[in-house]
């Protein structure tokens, strides 16, 4: 059987001079805390600090990095027995172990070997051979105290971490964490539900947000961004089709609300209205101080047969092409150059980092970028986005680390490789006498800790 084992220069270059700076930077960061600013983690697990129930719902079925690359093999999500409480749950990672070869070269599967070996202890690779003792020893493990959510939360040395809400949600899990575990685990303000015109329960969410008339919306919205904040959020986040912004006249913007609440929309009202709404969430911010994030590009539910069977968030999301130049001007003419206000852009298009976002963070005060996100996410990612954005917005447009992952396990592994891929291409920059030594060892702890920790007001 094949041997699970952690290469120590993993992810460094191949050169050996280079390869022992990158060494040297790692170790000034590797055991730093970990700040996780932007997540979906459940806030129920850090709530109740119930255990986990077994292998299979903790690394299969939530991740949808696992389940879309299964499924695009000819596994049927049936098969893994997605969102069916009677699955045979050991029959279900059985076959995820028989298929693990499909994660080769895959960040996915730095993940999970990460978290097999530092975790668990496994000093064999997940097979068909090994799937049952994987799935009997993880499921031990995850009845014992030191395998419980805020266990591990403190054996990861999480400093903070953040996960996003809904307009809607009542905080209730934020409320119970706050009585009992006090300052680890914060929300993030993410109004989609009642900001996305073009979903068909966005008028009854509205309703339910309280509001109807545009100024009383405005007002809500307000009020929420308050509670948040009073639940610890610093930030927002925006998970729109595009990146367009607006810059209506309030008279344009109530008449446009008005025909969105009556149901008598034109075909373009719906993205003029997230667009208007990005930029009343950047005044807004400007007045409250929170940090906004723009997740635009990614084509949501991109197979119906399979968004109507199971919902969102199974992995059917696509990259699209994404302009920010154009898209972003109406914006910007209004807040641009607040040095006071954060707007932190992520892209799922590759494209625009120097061409676009590098530029416009390199001039615009209130922008930062985030790191490669999603698709990106990923040691080849990581590398072309410092290429490509380095020179033009430098190191300090940028907002240094955050892992968006569902995954609570995985955050440490996620942190390990964007750390080790910063060590090595400020290990590039030094062998090519562009950065000094004692520079690189600053700017590694800024991009792992620094960074970070400004950008989010943690």
């Amino acid at each position: 059987m094949s041997a699970l084992k952690l290469h120590p220069d993993r992810f460094f270059p191949a050169d050996s001079g280079t390869r022992a700076i990158a060494r040297a930077l790692f170790a000034r960061v590797e055991n730093l805390p970990i700040l996780s600013p932007h997540g979906h983690t459940d806030p129920k697990w850090f709530a109740t600090d119930a255990p986990f129930e077994d292998a299979t719902s903790l690394f299969l079925w939530p991740d949808h990095y696992v389940t879309r690359m299964l499924y695009s093999q000819g596994i049927t999500l049936e098969q893994l027995g997605l969102q069916n409480p009677a699955a045979d749950r050991r029959a279900a990672w059985k076959l995820f172990a028989s298929n693990y070869h499909l994660f080769r070269g895959t960040p996915s599967r730095l993940w999970l070997d990460h978290v097999f070996a530092t975790v668990f202890g496994f000093d064999r690779k997940l097979s068909a051979d090994t799937a049952d003792d994987y799935y009997d020893r993880i499921n031990t493990a995850l009845k014992l105290s030191g395998f419980r959510p805020r266990a591990l939360f403190e054996r990861f040395s999480i400093e903070k971490i953040a996960t996003t809400e809904g307009a809607l949600d009542t905080l209730a899990d934020h409320d119970a964490i706050e009585r009992d575990w006090p300052g680890h685990v914060v929300t993030t303000y993410r109004p989609d539900d009642v900001i996305d015109a073009g979903k068909d329960v966005f008028a009854a969410n509205v309703e339910t947000f309280g509001a109807t008339t545009w100024a009383g919306y405005l007002k809500t919205h307000q009020d929420r961004r308050a509670f948040f904040r009073a639940h610890g959020a610093t930030a927002t986040d925006h998970g729109h089709p595009s990146a367009a912004t607006a810059n209506l006249s309030p008279a344009d913007a109530s008449a446009l609300f008005d025909r969105l609440m009556r149901g008598k929309r034109n075909a373009n009202d719906a993205e003029l209205f997230r667009a208007q709404m990005l930029t009343e969430m950047a005044k807004m911010s400007c007045d409250d101080g929170m940090t906004m994030q723009i997740h635009p590009g990614s084509f949501r539910n991109h197979n119906p047969s399979l968004f109507a069977k199971y919902g969102p968030n199974i992995g059917a999301d696509i990259p699209m092409t994404t302009d920010y130049v154009h898209a972003l001007k109406p914006m910007l003419d209004v807040v641009g150059n607040r040095p006071d206000l954060t707007v932190i852009l992520f892209t799922l298009d590759e494209t625009n980092y120097a061409r676009e976002l590098a530029p416009m963070a390199g001039y615009y005060p209130c922008l930062k970028l985030g790191p490669a996100w999603w698709f990106h996410d990923s040691p080849e990612g990581m590398l072309r986005f410092r290429r490509q954005v380095t020179e033009t917005a430098g190191f300090y447009n940028t907002v240094g680390f955050n892992d968006d992952t569902r995954a609570f396990l995985s955050i440490p592994a996620r942190h390990d490789l964007a750390r080790r891929i910063d060590a090595a291409y400020l290990a590039e920059l030094v062998t090519t006498h562009r950065l000094e030594e004692d520079e690189a060892h600053e700017l590694i702890v800024d991009l792992a800790y620094n960074l970070p920790k400004a950008a989010y007001k943690l």
